[in-house]
């Protein structure tokens, strides 16, 4: 996920991507620069792993 994200801050520059890649990135020591998303990461895996996940486009009329 990491690199995807990296290569689409490359081609975007977007701000958002850009601070979500600085959250995401680790320190010398192995430790995250942001522990706050380490605890996202493992709420989001979870819920996956639990519920599964819907990646289909759906459009709803209006």
């Amino acid at each position: 996920m990491f690199s995807f994200l990296e290569e689409y801050y490359s081609l975007t520059k977007s701000d958002d991507v850009g601070a979500l890649l600085g959250s995401m990135t680790l320190l010398n020591d192995g430790t995250s620069s942001d522990p706050a998303i380490i605890e996202d990461w493992k709420e989001a895996v979870n819920r996956t792993l639990e519920e599964g996940i819907d990646a289909k486009l759906t459009i709803k009329s209006t």
